[in-house]
């Protein structure tokens, strides 16, 4: 029976079954041991980044495929085939074919007054007195403002190009307080109730601006210095508004693809709730701060190590020269072509703009100087090279260096770094002439010439001076139009930058000039994983569509923020 039952074809069957059966697990159980193997012998990444445009801007200026992240940086930038053999990683991003970038950096704007703004009334874009009457009216409506406040016009833009004056005002807000600032900062106007709190009359003292009059009356323009009468007599927004302010301009500047915004002059108040917000985490964002000089500022800062946490810094200071060249504020050394006796004026005395970059220079902060006009661009290029030429790594700036005389383009290095914000050329340009004669506009918005003598130049917008897209002022670089396409050759080409020195502007350069290039400006291993995806090549496409360009994602240390 025994070998009836051995010889069983049936059990021959089920025997050579379970040697085959054997052979799999065995072979399972050592693809098992391999994959494990292999996997322990593998890197962990965090995130792989594929089936991209990647533009580097590494110092070969070189493109990629793929990149991988861990713990928020960059940790290889390759092929997807080698870097997926490599790493083990967590989370995969196709890009589909899409152009990726470094974040974008904002070389100078405001970013906390942008957050501001949007609490209080718009008037950009306004094309007559007539729209921003008809704006603060509406605004009013709906808000009902203890005291109303906007920015934004510019009386460049209407038919009538003089300064409007204060009577409508006066006759529809008779006991409500306006004080609505030009799109520059450097004029308001203000109705008799705001100029009545503020305790202006005719005879108020200033220096460095103008309290307006005409025929023995205040017309209620007030121009630079004499504007803090006002500012002073505002009430102070609350500490939540604050918060909301800094959240709202977050959000805006994530939109248009930016990770870090230098903003051009802050309080310390202001810095510290920053920091409060990034250690909280609900700010995310990147941001550089210029102290605003005042005294309180300078002896609470200047003999402390600069604050550098990595999404804070603070290491220098803002100072303000001289005023803007469309309120005619800009300090020039020949008198205005459009206003005889006229130069403009400096917003401090020669000395004591000396004295503070003194203690600058004697202390490890940088020092960051407002100069439109060339009279005042000499002043401080000069007093920048007596202090800075016994050498030392100090990357001083000069913060718009937007006429300069062309004897004195040979002051500035990647020492001495001009900053310069391109829509400023593409907003100016219908009346920059009018202002300063064809002679001196050969030395006005000279961005490649600055560039050529200093080697680098950091990019910024301005912001809410002007728009805040990025787009708009890689086409103004560029192209040197606006977004009607005029002029239809260009403004002044031969001061054009290319896309790539243009992209540098706007990322490594100004990296560089916020002493952070060894950080971030790059896609490199080792650097921020700050990086965004736009729907269209901003290096490729026509340069008409560059302004209709949009961020897809945008990315601060690998975690998607928009």
């Amino acid at each position: 029976m025994l070998k009836y039952l051995l010889s069983s074809p049936y059990l021959i069957i089920f025997i050579r079954k379970l040697k085959t059966m054997k052979k799999i697990l065995l072979l399972g159980l050592f693809s098992l041991m391999l994959i494990s193997c292999n996997s322990i012998d593998k890197e962990k990444a965090d995130l792989l980044v594929f089936n991209a445009e990647i533009y580097t801007v590494d110092d070969n200026f070189s493109t990629a495929e793929a990149f991988v992240t861990k713990d928020g940086k960059f940790l290889e930038i390759g092929t997807t085939e080698a870097l997926e053999e490599k790493y083990d990683i967590a989370e995969k991003l196709d890009a589909g074919g899409k152009s990726v970038f470094p974040g974008f950096i904002d070389g100078h704007a405001h970013f906390y007054r942008l957050g501001l703004q949007q609490q209080r009334v718009d008037l950009t874009g306004t094309k007559s007195f007539d729209e921003v009457v008809q704006r603060i009216v509406d605004f009013q409506n709906q808000r009902g403002a203890e005291f109303i406040t906007g920015r934004g016009w510019d009386q460049n833009d209407w038919e009538n190009k003089e300064f409007p004056t204060k009577d409508t005002l006066d006759e529809l807000f008779p006991d409500t307080p306006i004080a609505v600032t030009r799109i520059d900062g450097h004029a308001l106007l203000a109705n008799q109730a705001a100029l009545d709190k503020a305790g202006i009359t005719t005879e108020t003292p200033f220096d460095g601006g103008d309290i307006e009059q005409k025929n023995g009356r205040l017309t209620g323009i007030i121009v630079d210095n004499p504007m803090s009468l006002i500012t002073n007599a505002l009430p102070e927004p609350s500490t939540q508004e604050q918060v909301n302010a800094l959240l709202d301009a977050q959000k805006i500047s994530f939109e248009y693809g930016l990770t870090t915004v230098v903003d051009a002059g802050i309080d310390r108040e202001t810095i510290e709730l920053m920091d409060s917000l990034h250690q909280e985490e609900s700010l995310k964002i990147r941001l550089y701060a210029m102290i605003s000089n005042t005294e309180e500022n300078l002896d609470y800062y200047l003999d402390k190590d600069p604050i550098k946490t990595e999404r804070l810094n603070v290491r220098s200071v803002k100072f303000y020269g001289d005023g803007a060249l469309g309120s005619r504020g800009a300090a020039l050394k020949e008198e205005y072509s459009d206003r005889a006796g006229h130069f403009g004026a400096l917003l401090s005395p020669v000395e004591d703009f000396k004295e503070t970059a003194e203690r600058l220079a004697a202390s490890k902060f940088q020092l960051n100087t407002h100069a439109i006009g060339d009279s005042a661009n000499y002043l401080v290029l000069k007093i920048y090279d007596e202090l800075l030429k016994d050498g030392g790594d100090r990357r001083w700036r000069v913060e718009h260096s937007q006429v300069i005389d062309t004897a004195d383009f040979k002051y500035f290095s990647k020492n001495i770094i001009p900053s310069v914000q391109p829509t400023h050329a593409t907003s100016d340009m219908y009346w920059a002439e009018d202002r300063l004669g064809e002679e001196r506009m050969q030395g006005a918005y000279a961005f490649k010439k600055l560039l050529d003598q200093a080697g680098i130049v950091a990019l910024g917008t301005d912001f809410p001076v002007e728009e805040v897209s990025p787009f708009l002022t890689f086409y103004a670089a560029v192209a040197r139009q606006d977004t009607d396409n005029y002029p239809e050759d260009g403004f002044m080409m031969e001061q054009a930058l290319s896309r790539e020195e243009t992209l540098k502007g706007m990322t490594i350069w100004a990296a560089y000039a916020n002493f952070e290039e060894k950080e971030k400006g790059s896609i490199e291993a080792g650097k921020f994983a700050d990086f965004i995806i736009l729907d269209k090549d901003i290096m490729k496409v026509d340069a008409a569509e560059i302004p209709g360009i949009k961020v897809l994602e945008t990315y601060v240390n690998a975690e998607k923020v928009y």
